[in-house]
């Protein structure tokens, strides 16, 4: 299911009309409404030179946090680890940080130019345990297609 959506993510961003913010709401629109166990699809990056990241286009409830610093929650940790992190249940984790109390799990791939991370797709579910192998490649390959723009 997740292969089909390929063309359309490859399409959006080969769009020479849209900057990248467009491209990237595009992207997240995409993804929630084609995926059903994506409730929430945002894209976070690195702010300027400070140890956080920064919200930027997202498809979802709103949420408070714009600003997370390098090391907290799931997304922080990444901008760390630099590793994807998927998170089964975020009850069962210390250090999350709660966006909806309807959020059962979270995928976190980092994006990755030059071999520099500059931030991260960001998912989360309202369903536990829906995140396999298969949305880890394709959240990959989102990122790789994406980091071409930046």
């Amino acid at each position: 299911m997740l292969a089909t959506l390929r063309p359309h993510i490859s399409s959006i961003l080969d769009n020479n009309t849209t900057d990248v913010d467009a491209k990237l709401q595009q992207i997240c629109d995409l993804l929630k409404e084609e995926v059903t166990h994506y409730d929430w699809v945002g894209f976070y990056f690195k702010n300027g030179d400070k140890n956080e990241l920064k919200l930027g286009p997202y498809a979802g409830t709103p949420t408070d946090h714009t600003i997370i610093p390098f090391g907290k929650g799931i997304c922080g940790q990444v901008a760390v680890s630099n590793q994807n992190f998927v998170v089964p249940d975020v009850k069962a984790q210390d250090n999350y940080i709660a966006c909806s109390i309807t959020v059962k799990s979270e995928i976190v791939v980092p994006l990755f130019v030059n071999g520099e991370n500059v931030g991260q797709i960001d998912i989360d579910s309202n369903t536990p345990d829906p995140f396999t192998p298969e949305d880890e490649r394709f959240l990959e390959f989102v990122n790789e297609e994406v980091a071409k723009i930046l």
